[in-house]
Parts: structure tokens; C-alpha cells; sequence
């Protein structure tokens, strides 16, 4: 139907030269890994993305940076056939809590007077969580609290981890609980097919991944205590006397925009503005939200369920975008981006807390301040699940760099640590 006709060989050649211009303009102005966030530049994107692509596969390292075989040798990190717990298991309910963290961090932030005691674990500590994100992708840190490892170390593939790793690592949280005869559960709160997130937690070993269409809702922002109360139906549900569970819950209620207020009629009773500007007023008044659910949720665990022993660990995946206006006010934008750009901790830093019921958790995994990739041996640790021979390497990793990993040595720790998980089976073709 098309009556224009070209010669193959001028086709040819006009192929080669777009194909030579679009590689120019990626090693010109390669894709950086906020860019997919902003909604333009479409087709640029997807032409820079795919040299980012190809350039990675090509590379001696492949989609992970890994050290050579012939610096490590071969690793004696196979999983153990058995486990034999600490005493009774725990039941076990991880929450991420959506762009959480302390906001008294930025200076001149007025707060309630009790604004602080959420962050505070069952032993009265507050402790820090380091994320791998700033202000946006909580798979950065749903790939560190499922797998142990860092999102990181794919480089500027790393927006694109949960896609490009479903299916190939066999070694994380999920995985190390059913082999000790858990049931293990995720009550995602959008669509599975997102980034790929049923496939990804599905091969990390989620045994049932429940998503916004299995949970009957159209809408991906829920109030906090609707997915609570989903966890506690599950619980109800699918609990057995002898086989304890883990349930992943997401938290989305304080997602961004905080330029309008989210659900006003579900403001905690005398609850009153601070003072700030509205946007960090709807920020706080939000994350007392959270608190209040939090607070319910946990009073009808310890009423529905007595006697039984529960562990629950909670985070922050992410800070929000508007921290990266409060905590240095002052600072010029390109030393910000700097900041953000080489990992500066005052912008990744959330918190992280854990709490139990029935139950006197194992605390000495759980730093002061702890990479979000430690998670899973923390919890671990204070489940009385005996480690793994990778996760006792990776705890001997913790404790020698003080809770961090990628940062260690400048990623020298994580490229040691994915080539031994490599070598032993449990990263495969990547």
C-alpha cells in the first residue's frame, strides 16, 4: 500500500547511519536512572535505554558486577537440607511503610510530641535503615529485603532489577523460611504484572502472591488499614497449628502527592497540624495515619491470637521526594545532585523497627543502622532460623563493615559476595 519505494542498499545505509547517530547520543547523554520517572522523552529513552541494554550484556560482567571466578574460586555456599529452629517458630509480618522516614532529620520540622515513638523497635530503640533509593522506586528495596542483595550492583540497569532477576536467584528471605516450613505470602497493592513483581517474588520464593485484582480492589492507594485487616483475614485464613507464615505487606497511603489530603476523614482523633508548610503537614498527618492503623492492627493480632508468637519488622523503603528539599534547605541544586548521585546517607537513610508478641526476639543482627540488604538475616537472627552457609557468610560481611554492603570497599564486598552466589547455583544467568 505504501506507493514510496527505497533501494535496500540506500535503506541499508540509512539504517546504519540512524543506528550510528542513536549510539552517539547515548555515550553523549547516557540514560540516567531517574529519567523513566519524568513521563518525556519517550523514544529517546527507548533508543538510550537499549544501547544501556546491549552495553550491559556485552561487558566481561554481564547484568551483574561479580568478581572473576579465578580471584574467588569456588564457593561452599550450598543450603542447608534441614533446619532446626530456636524454639518455637514465630509467624513472621514484614511491612514496608511507604516513604517513610524520621522527618525530624531536616531542620526547622515542627512535630507532635510523641511523633518519634513510632519509629522505636519493642526494646525502645530507634534504629536506621540505608535504602538504595531516594524519593521513588520501592523495588530498589523489595529486590534488598527479598534476595539479600543489592540492586545497586546492575549499575544503571538497576531501575529495570525485578525484571531482569525473576527467575534467576534462588537465595533470599522467602526461600530460607520454607525451607524451614513456612508458608510465605505477599499482598502486593497494585498489579502483579508491574515490573514484573509477580514473576520476581514468585521465583524468590513468595509461595502465594496476592495482588490488588486478588484483593478485590480497583484502586492501588488503599488506606493502610485496609491492608492490614487483609493481613489479618490471611492470617485467620491460612495460619495452621504447626506451620507458621510470613506475609509481605505494602503500606501505600503515604505515597506521593502531599499537595492534597489523602482520605481527611481517616485523621487520628485530636490529631492538629504542626505548623509547617501543607505539604510536610499532610506528610506527618499521614504517617500518624499509619501509626494509628499500626497500633490497631497490632491489637487485634494480640486479641485474635493470644498465645501465638508473632514477629513483626516494619521499614521505610524510601524517603520521600520532598526530603530532598528539606534536609540541606540551603544547598545548591548540583551539589544535591551530587549527594544523591554518590549515595550520600543523609538522603537514603529511613528506619526500621521490630516489635513481637509472645515472643523475645534474637536482636544482635539488628544494628544500629543496617543496609537494607542485611534484612533478611536480621530477621532471620531474630527468628531463631538458623542461617544458611550464604547468609553466614554475608552476616560475617555485615559485622566486618558495620552494617554496610554495597558501600563496603566500594562495592569490593557485594561483587565478592554475588560471585560466591554464583559459583554455588543460586544466581544463574545473569
Amino acid at each position: 500500500a505504501d506507493p514510496f519505494r527505497v533501494r535496500r542498499a540506500t535503506a541499508a545505509a540509512g539504517a546504519g547511519v540512524c543506528m550510528l547517530g542513536i549510539v552517539g547520543l547515548s555515550v553523549a547523554n547516557p540514560e540516567q536512572p531517574w529519567e523513566p520517572f519524568q513521563g518525556v522523552n519517550h523514544i529517546s529513552n527507548l533508543a538510550r535505554s537499549g544501547v544501556v541494554s546491549v552495553s550491559h550484556l556485552t561487558s566481561t560482567t554481564g547484568w551483574i558486577e561479580a568478581d572473576s571466578k579465578s580471584l574467588v574460586g569456588s564457593a561452599q555456599a550450598t543450603p542447608l537440607t534441614t533446619c532446626t529452629p530456636r524454639g518455637k517458630r514465630p509467624n513472621i509480618i514484614m511491612v514496608l511503610d511507604e516513604s517513610s522516614f524520621d522527618i525530624t532529620a531536616a531542620p526547622g520540622i515542627k512535630v507532635p510530641e510523641d511523633y518519634r515513638n513510632y519509629f522505636k523497635s519493642s526494646d525502645g530503640q530507634r534504629r536506621s535503615f540505608v535504602t538504595e533509593s531516594s524519593g521513588g522506586p520501592t523495588w530498589y528495596t523489595e529486590f534488598n529485603v527479598l534476595t539479600g542483595l543489592s540492586a545497586r550492583s546492575f549499575g544503571k540497569m538497576k531501575f529495570y532489577v525485578t525484571r531482569i532477576t525473576a527467575g534467576k536467584i534462588s537465595r533470599g528471605l522467602p526461600q530460607a523460611l520454607q525451607r524451614c516450613g513456612y508458608r510465605t505470602f505477599s499482598l502486593y497493592p497494585t498489579y502483579g504484572n508491574f515490573l514484573s513483581a509477580r514473576n520476581f517474588q514468585t521465583s524468590a520464593g513468595v509461595g502465594k502472591f496476592i495482588d490488588m485484582a486478588d484483593m478485590g480492589v480497583s484502586e492501588d492507594m488503599q488506606p493502610d488499614k485496609f491492608y492490614f485487616d487483609q493481613a489479618l483475614q490471611l492470617i485467620a485464613r491460612e495460619r495452621r497449628a504447626e506451620q507458621p507464615i510470613f506475609v509481605f505487606v505494602y503500606l501505600t497511603a503515604n505515597h506521593f502527592p502531599w499537595t492534597s489530603t489523602y482520605r481527611s476523614d481517616l485523621t487520628p482523633a485530636g490529631w492538629k497540624a504542626p505548623g509547617n508548610t501543607g505539604e510536610v503537614d499532610e506528610y506527618i498527618r499521614r504517617q500518624a495515619m499509619t501509626a494509628s492503623d499500626y497500633a490497631s492492627f497490632v491489637a487485634r493480632l494480640k486479641s485474635e491470637h493470644p498465645d501465638e508468637p508473632f514477629l513483626l519488622v516494619r521499614f521505610g523503603d524510601h524517603q520521600p521526594a520532598i526530603s530532598q528539599k528539606l534536609l540541606e534547605p540551603k544547598l545548591p541544586q548540583p551539589l544535591l545532585a551530587d549527594r544523591i548521585m554518590t549515595h550520600d546517607p543523609r538522603y537514603y537513610k529511613t528506619y526500621y523497627a521490630i516489635d513481637a508478641l509472645n515472643y523475645k526476639p534474637d536482636l544482635s543482627s539488628a544494628l544500629e543502622t543496617l543496609d537494607a540488604a542485611y534484612l533478611p538475616l536480621a530477621i532471620q537472627d531474630a527468628a531463631g532460623i538458623p542461617l544458611d552457609p550464604s547468609f553466614v557468610e554475608q552476616k560475617k560481611i555485615m559485622l566486618r563493615c558495620r552494617g554496610l554492603f554495597y558501600a563496603c570497599k566500594d562495592g569490593a564486598e557485594a561483587k565478592r559476595f554475588n560471585r560466591l552466589l554464583m559459583d554455588a547455583g543460586f544466581v544463574k544467568n545473569l
